[in-house]
């Protein structure tokens, strides 16, 4: 009996919360509700988890009630002070302030990004307040981008596995570079794995395509663990056809198309034969078997005669 008083105590309380909180003209109203609706419910999640409520006596129960620990998690209501139920005799954390603490981890990970992406602190601090009624410093959103930092980290390193298939490929950036603004590339490595799938393995940002920085970027691949490629497909830049002969000899290699293609309509001498090039590329591409894909290239070769070989 005295486990069902304490819940009716609980639930009395609670409504008085709500009731508080509905008629307060205080903006924390809310705030406070929420509060107090989170530290209840712990506290149920904690008796349910040991099997008995506040100062029962119970011989079937798996733990003891240990007291409170604070914790201040942020919300679109504001900062909650909230007190997280500790168990004596086994592991226990509420899944309400898991999901919460989720939360506010995708937060700062967003807050981070825009700081990256260029957003000034100021503009990042506006922006939270206004959606989340929080104001970030430019020190939390430094250690918020040391976060994100992390996540990259063990993003880029994490262990590889099989894949039958990969394609590499760069891109070009703008970044600023002992203070000034500068092309850099970004080397990537996509995989499709045993099931189809195509996931991203690796990126990296290096000074240009040089061998030696393909060459790296390759190595770091292998060392992860990446094994049971039957083929690779990629541009034909010599830096990287290079670094695939030192890193993966014994892999079958083939031109992307969409390089190729691009290539060749890089010889028009009039951007109006661009097109009629991508279209005929791609019908050599489409072909059915070699012969046709052979016959193909022969008539593309008359007809564009400027096009090198």
């Amino acid at each position: 009996m005295s486990g069902v008083k304490a819940l009716d105590q609980t639930n009395d309380t609670l409504m008085m919360k709500i009731f508080e909180a509905l008629n307060s003209d205080q903006g924390d109203g809310m705030r406070a509700l929420l509060e107090s609706v989170l530290n209840v419910s712990m506290k149920i999640e904690r008796e349910n988890a040991i099997g008995a409520t506040h100062y029962e006596r119970n011989t079937e129960r798996k733990g003891y009630a240990n007291g409170f620990k604070p914790k201040m998690l942020n919300s679109r209501m504001g900062t909650l002070n909230l007190k997280i139920p500790q168990v004596r005799g086994f592991s226990f954390y509420p899944q309400s302030i898991e999901k919460g603490g989720r939360s506010e981890r995708a937060l700062k990970l967003a807050v981070a990004e825009m700081y990256l992406k260029g957003v000034s602190t100021r503009r990042v601090e506006a922006i939270t307040h206004v959606l989340c009624g929080l104001d970030f410093t430019s020190t939390q959103v430094s250690r918020a981008a040391k976060e994100l930092d992390a996540e990259f980290d063990s993003f880029r390193n994490r262990p590889l596995g099989r894949y039958k298939y990969l394609f590499l490929d760069a891109l070009y950036l703008k970044v600023r570079h002992d203070g000034s603004v500068i092309d850099q590339a970004v080397l990537i490595a996509y995989g499709v794995n045993q099931f189809g799938r195509r996931e991203l393995l690796g990126a990296s940002t290096s000074l240009s395509e040089a061998e030696v920085h393909w060459r790296v970027f390759l190595e770091n691949l292998s060392m992860r663990g990446l094994t049971g490629i039957e083929l690779i497909t990629s541009d034909d830049h010599s830096g990287l056809r290079a670094s695939l002969k030192k890193i993966f000899p014994s892999v079958k290699w083939q031109r992307c198309q969409f390089h190729m293609s691009q290539n060749a309509q890089s010889y028009a001498p009039k951007k109006t034969l661009k097109e009629p090039i991508a279209e005929s590329m791609r019908e050599i591409f489409n072909s059915r078997n070699m012969t046709e894909a052979r016959e193909r290239t022969k008539e593309v070769v008359l007809r564009f005669s400027f096009i090198s070989p």
